[in-house]
C-alpha cells in the first residue's frame, strides 16, 4: 500500500518560501534547514554545490524551493560537501 501524499514544506509555510516561519513545527525545521543551506551556498552555483556534495542538482533545487522533504542521506552529503552543520535542531516550543 503506497504512503499517502503529504504536503511539501512550502505548502505548509506562508509565502514567500522560505522567508516566513511556518506554524507547522516539522515544516519549520525544513525551512530553517533551507536557510542554513542557502547561507552556506553563498555565491556558488547550485550545480557546483550539488556536484561537490554528490547529490543531484534537481534534488537540491527541490529542497531549496520547498517542493520536497530532505532525507538523511541528502542532509549528510550536503553537510560534508559544504563542510558545515546544517541541521537546525528543534524549533522552540511555545
Amino acid at each position: 500500500m503506497p504512503r499517502p501524499a503529504r504536503p511539501s514544506p512550502a505548502e505548509l509555510s506562508p509565502e514567500p518560501w522560505p522567508a516566513r516561519p511556518s506554524d507547522d513545527p516539522v515544516a519549520e525545521v525544513a525551512r530553517r534547514l533551507v536557510l542554513n543551506v542557502e547561507r552556506e551556498i553563498g555565491g556558488r552555483s547550485v550545480r557546483s554545490v550539488a556536484e561537490s556534495a554528490q547529490v543531484d542538482h534537481t534534488t537540491l533545487l527541490g529542497l531549496l524551493r520547498g517542493r520536497s522533504w530532505p532525507d538523511l542521506v541528502t542532509i549528510a552529503r550536503l553537510e560534508r560537501g559544504l563542510e558545515a552543520d546544517l541541521w537546525p535542531g528543534l524549533p522552540k516550543r511555545d
